[in-house]
């Protein structure tokens, strides 16, 4: 009925076309193209849907599993090889857009409107939406004020590798598949996937 594709405000979601792969009229998000950063923060593609295809219980960000992100190309992430970032994270001409907080809490921009300049590129954890929101909820301001929206687990950090300042990519069980990871990293091809047939909740399955 493409009701959750109308209320998306990123425009994350589309339908399927025959040559998707997905069934004719499917909706699925092409997380390279555009992920879900919730942007909504209340679901309104589950608040949407008439017919319960989108899980009705779910409430918050931290509930959904859209599948899981695998590292599967460690040996080209810049943080692995101990390297930092500046400029657009894909490029002048890239379309997708994130909700940047410190620039407008309510509006998603153009990722090419909001350049960076890393040390150390962080740009997986630094724009998951699971991990902003464990941040603001540890400095007391969660989400639309709501504590409910703090996440319980974490989705993804960096660990230390080797002797010098290189730091590798971990996908925790928090990670709910999104997909910002895989959007903003700026290498390609994409250093970080989403595995759309795995979720936190079945890997060890």
């Amino acid at each position: 009925c493409g009701q959750c594709v109308q209320v998306c405000p990123v425009e994350a979601i589309h339908l399927a076309d025959l040559a998707d792969g997905y069934g004719l009229g499917v909706p699925y998000i092409d997380a390279r193209a555009q992920a879900c950063d919730f942007s909504c923060d209340g679901l309104q593609c589950v608040l949407a849907c008439p017919t319960g295809a989108l899980t009705h219980s779910l409430n918050y960000p931290s509930q959904t599993r859209m599948g899981f992100a695998r590292v599967a190309r460690p040996d080209t992430c810049l943080a692995v090889q101990g390297k930092g970032f500046k400029g657009q994270a894909r490029g002048a001409d890239y379309r997708g857009k994130l909700r940047f907080d410190e620039v407008d809490r309510w509006n998603p921009i153009p990722v090419a409107d909001h350049p960076y300049d890393l040390e150390l590129c962080d740009l997986c954890v630094r724009q998951c939406p699971i991990e902003i929101r464990i941040a603001q909820c540890a400095d007391g301001k969660p989400p639309s004020g709501d504590q409910n929206q703090c996440p319980p687990r974490h989705a993804i950090r960096l660990q230390p590798v080797g002797d010098g300042k290189a730091m590798l990519p971990v996908i925790e069980d928090g990670c709910v598949g999104c997909g910002v990871c895989e959007m903003i990293c700026p290498v390609e091809e994409t250093v970080i996937v989403i595995d759309l047939d795995k979720t936190a909740d079945t890997l060890s399955a």
